[in-house]
């Protein structure tokens, strides 16, 4: 039998090492009819903010060569609409549930982190400082080390649990930003989020979103947010979670390999809702065929000889 368990620190341990992305989930009640939650070793559910928000204009999605452009804009009912009828509901399921929290300035941020802390049932948030799909906020923190400094650390003072900090591949150096995080007082670190992209529809000559420029996600992202995983690992001490193109088991391993803890499960779950159930027992299969008795060894093993 081999060992799936994975702990992320500051109370944050996952039966295994499969998370699922924000955004890509839902509450995860969606799911319930194709996966089952003591398969997985968390949820984040989708982005929440202090206050309501309706997102962007549509359209706000569009279909591109091994991926997808989004340009939602965190939609979402807020967090008191969370806390009253979203967290009744999933308190209880048989995993852990994470928060993705966001907003438009650092007092938006820390008011939403201090309401999530309140609820006894969600053992980590998933601080959202890189989100493309806003005109403010998300982008501004998360592009440079001052930035992500002043949000993690005002969060950081009212958030007691495991705080998970999800970075922008939007930036020059994202081991710096990483290390910023770090100082700050992250206990674990996520990436990559989505890549500023666009797509146009050349008959209409128009842009294929409402907001011109979107997110982009799925498959094609995978070798840059493997290279960005590698480059982090090395640069933090603190565990760092993998996402970007994960598509399989397979790709699980490759971005533990590269030094991820853990991952996290994003586009593909759209093309296969029961995708994120099967992964942990691939990570399963991977090392009994290769001869590790946990999944913890994977981490960072990548031989470069």
């Amino acid at each position: 039998m081999v060992d799936l368990t994975t702990d992320l620190g500051k109370g944050l341990i996952l039966r295994n090492p499969v998370l699922t992305a924000s955004g890509t989930f839902g509450y995860g009640e969606e799911y319930a009819d194709f996966v089952d939650f003591n398969k997985l070793g968390g949820i984040i559910v989708k982005g929440t903010t202090l206050n309501p928000r309706e997102g962007n204009p549509y359209p706000r999605m569009a279909e591109t060569p091994s991926g997808m452009l989004n340009a939602v804009g965190l939609q979402n009912k807020g967090v008191h609409y969370f806390v009253e009828h979203i967290y009744p509901r999933i308190a209880n399921l048989d995993t852990n549930v994470l928060v993705n929290v966001s907003g438009s300035t650092i007092e938006d941020y820390v008011a939403c982190a201090e309401i999530v802390n309140s609820l006894e049932c969600i053992p980590a948030i998933e601080l959202n400082v890189s989100c493309p799909n806003v005109k403010q906020g998300g982008m501004a923190f998360g592009v440079n080390t001052e930035g992500i400094s002043k949000v993690v650390e005002a969060v950081r003072k009212v958030y007691h649990k495991h705080l998970m900090v999800k970075l922008s591949p939007n930036v020059t150096s994202i081991v710096d930003i990483a290390k910023a995080a770090e100082a700050s007082g992250a206990d674990s670190v996520s990436l990559i989020n989505t890549l500023l992209g666009m797509a146009i529809d050349a008959a209409k000559r128009r842009p294929k979103l409402s907001t011109i420029t979107g997110g982009l996600s799925g498959a094609c992202v995978k070798p840059i947010a493997l290279r960005m995983v590698w480059q982090v690992s090395k640069g933090v001490k603190i565990p760092v979670v993998g996402l970007g193109g994960i598509s399989s088991a397979t790709d699980a391993v490759e971005f533990m390999l590269a030094g991820a803890s853990a991952i996290e499960i994003g586009t593909a779950n759209f093309i296969d809702p029961s995708l994120s159930g099967k992964v942990g027992e691939g990570i399963a299969d991977y090392c009994e065929k290769y001869g590790f008795t946990a999944s913890s060894q994977l981490t960072g093993a990548l031989l470069t000889d």
